[in-house]
């Protein structure tokens, strides 16, 4: 059966606590990408805050009348959640909401009880963990000067409250009003809950909300309005987003990024599906590159690095099998569209790190 990136999201209903069950799955130490495995996977509890009234209409609105781009950002909120012992975000529960928890969870326990090779939201601790360790690598090859980090398609991303390496870090966040809007809502809840978070802090030097549609013409515009800095070092962070624009809207994204190495220091974070990842629901997916580390340069990036799900640098020691999907894939050339033994697509997931600055810029 072909990966899809959200083909855990299944609604179903059982008690709030969340018990532990058989699962062999290797845990990423902060030493290594090896460590012992964890001989069940680790119980869940709903914080006591998700039954909150208050927090119960406000994903109730969510789930009435988000569309589907706006609802995946509480499905990669529910994955970083329930991968808790590898993630780091005591945001992502809140901002997830109860449907989206439940239903990973019943997911992965079939995973556990079925003995799968792939853990359902495997792909999207990966990739956290991805995004997470490449934007902190960035940021300190700015030489720990203050930088700016643009998160576009920002949805229920907590990075500002949990990653202490953007401590000099300026963060924008930009999406739509209505997301940018409840997501304020639900934080400003988690704050004034003394009992699940009364920890909770910004780690960013700075937090600004910009309310714009990337797909318009005038976001660029918004975000500057904003405070944001062309001639500041920034890194962009482009995560599950690109795939729901069109291949125009994607590409222009891309341009008006890559437009800012002739500026400063620019890093570019983000992630491509190829065609075949597209046709699995095409009533959503739009935009595809197989080849986005040959269309990067094109659009004015010097330098280009790309990974699958399950290289050295994209698998941090979850993807122990050394026979899943994803090391298959690998194994076959990127230009295969079918795998030779089931004549599956070949559903690929590309992370890509792109950079350039006025120094490296190409002619």
């Amino acid at each position: 059966m072909p990966y899809l990136l959200h083909s855990f999201l299944v609604i179903s209903k059982f008690p709030c606590k969340l018990k532990a069950f058989p699962c062999s799955l290797k845990s990423m130490s902060s030493q290594d990408n090896g460590s012992p495995e964890f001989p069940t996977w680790p119980e869940y509890r709903f914080p006591d805050l998700l039954s909150a009234e208050s927090v119960r209409q406000v994903h109730a609105t969510i789930e009435s009348k988000w569309d589907p781009l706006q609802r995946s950002a509480c499905q990669t909120a529910a994955g970083r959640a329930l991968w808790k012992h590898v993630i780091n975000d005591p945001l992502a529960d809140i901002l997830a909401g109860e449907t989206y928890l439940k239903s990973l969870h019943e997911k992965i326990q079939k995973d556990c009880i079925n003995k799968a090779r792939e853990i359902s939201g495997v792909i999207l601790a990966v990739r956290t963990l991805w995004f997470d360790s490449k934007l902190e690598a960035a940021l300190h090859s700015f030489d720990n000067r203050e930088a700016q980090v643009v998160l576009l398609g920002a949805g229920m991303d907590a990075r500002a409250y949990r990653l202490s390496c953007l401590k000099e870090s300026n963060v924008f966040e930009v999406d739509f009003p209505d997301v940018l809007q409840i997501k304020a809502t639900l934080l400003q809840a988690a704050m004034d809950s003394r009992n699940d978070h009364q920890h909770l802090m910004m780690t960013a030097k700075s937090i600004t909300r910009v309310e714009a549609d990337i797909r318009s013409d005038d976001w660029l515009e918004k975000l500057q309005v904003s405070g944001f800095m062309p001639e500041k070092n920034t890194v962009w962070v482009l995560e599950g987003i690109l795939y729901y624009l069109t291949h125009p809207e994607a590409t222009e994204v891309l341009k008006i990024i890559a437009d800012k190495c002739s500026l400063t220091q620019t890093v570019l974070l983000a992630d491509f599906m190829n065609k075949p990842s597209t046709s699995l629901s095409n009533s959503i997916f739009h935009f595809y590159s197989d080849w986005p580390d040959h269309l990067l340069p094109s659009l004015g990036f010097s330098h280009v690095k790309l990974s699958q799900i399950g290289d050295p640098d994209a698998h941090f020691g979850l993807l122990h099998d050394p026979s899943n999907l994803f090391n298959k894939l690998r194994s076959l050339p990127r230009s295969v569209k079918t795998h030779p033994d089931d004549g599956t697509p070949c559903c690929r997931l590309y992370l890509v790190e792109a950079s350039g600055s006025p120094k490296q810029t190409i002619p």
